[in-house]
């Protein structure tokens, strides 16, 4: 699906603009794309779109659509080398855009989200930073180094969703880098053995090393107890992260506290998840079911609506009745 795409719409169509088939697609038909494309490839933005403000919707699909785009562009374009000339493309397309010359659609929608909501480049640009480096680097040996990643490939969306609400401020943008971070870490949890299929570990070297988990025994994918052990730490950082965030619910607009709740909890869920597999992702990838997403919709609704439960920090560990963590 995404050669296609490419090829329709990347530097090689860009070329051919020479004729009056080539011409950039409308307004209308670029928002249009965007939907689709983000119904199509995000798991949860069939269940998290129904609580975003409904004329948000739109503009949620065209950064989710920039941000797959790119992502793509890193993953699925071909070796390294192919894959930093067209993210550099892709950057030349985002200034274009700012510049107010898009030609692709996925900026056409999304200059209408930037101009309406007057979101800087730098969310954006940053996003960039962390795909081109991990054409590069494939290991991280620090937790250090591992946040300053997740300070490109992932905080910056939630600082898009700040603006989209129109309150961005410097309290929230710290709490929702955590969240944000959280979220991140959970998911180089969840997808250990995807990464290392890529050639990645998303795990600091300095935490494997600890438990005496090296390269060797990522090779034969053992989940032994050091794997376990040092999965268990992994997994503990993330979800205080995300608990560390969770003040951010209480201080959104009241509209989009519930799709905040719901990214956060879908985080905590997935850690539990991991927990309950006594942290074998290696047999199995940890998931959500949609009917869990659902009754996470509906209990948080309920919660935000009847209670204070925004300005509670979720305890799914103990609701959900999972396995205590290994030591």
């Amino acid at each position: 699906m995404f050669a296609k795409d490419l090829e329709r719409y990347g530097p090689h169509a860009e070329s051919a603009t020479g004729s009056a088939s080539a011409l950039p697609p409308s307004p209308r038909k670029s928002r249009r794309y965007c939907r689709r494309l983000a119904r199509k490839h995000y798991e949860n933005f069939s269940v998290v779109s129904r609580v975003i403000p409904g004329p948000l919707r739109q503009h949620v699909a065209n950064i989710y659509s920039y941000c797959r785009w790119a992502d793509d562009l890193a993953d699925e374009a071909g070796d390294a080398e192919r894959c930093l000339m067209l993210l550099g493309w892709w950057k030349r397309q985002l200034y274009d855009c700012y510049q107010g010359r898009a030609t692709h659609p996925v900026y056409i929608a999304l200059a209408e989200t930037i101009r309406k909501f007057n979101i800087p480049v730098e969310p954006f640009s940053n996003l960039l930073v962390a795909f081109r480096q991990d054409q590069r680097v494939t290991r991280y040996d620090t937790v250090e180094q591992l946040l300053e990643y997740c300070r490109y490939s992932a905080n910056p969306v939630g600082r898009m969703v700040l603006y989209l609400s129109k309150c961005h401020t410097a309290e929230r943008e710290k709490l929702s880098d955590s969240i944000c971070t959280g979220l991140q870490l959970a998911n180089f949890c969840q997808d250990v053995a995807r990464d290392w299929d890529r050639g990645r570990i998303y795990l600091p070297q300095a935490t494997c090393r600890r438990f005496g988990y090296d390269e060797a025994t990522f090779a034969r994918r053992e989940c032994n107890d050091a794997f376990r052990q040092l999965l268990a730490v992994e997994v503990d950082r993330a979800d205080g992260l995300l608990r560390a965030g969770w003040p951010l619910v209480a201080k959104m607009p009241h509209e989009w506290r519930l799709p905040v709740a719901l990214f956060a909890t879908g985080g905590l869920a997935i850690l539990d998840a991991i927990r309950r597999q006594r942290y074998d992702v290696w047999t199995s990838r940890p998931t959500v079911t949609r009917a869990e997403k659902l009754r996470l919709l509906f209990r948080w609704w309920w919660r935000l609506r009847f209670s204070r439960g925004a300005e509670l920090p979720p305890d799914t560990i103990r609701e959900r009745g999972a396995h205590p963590r290994e030591r």
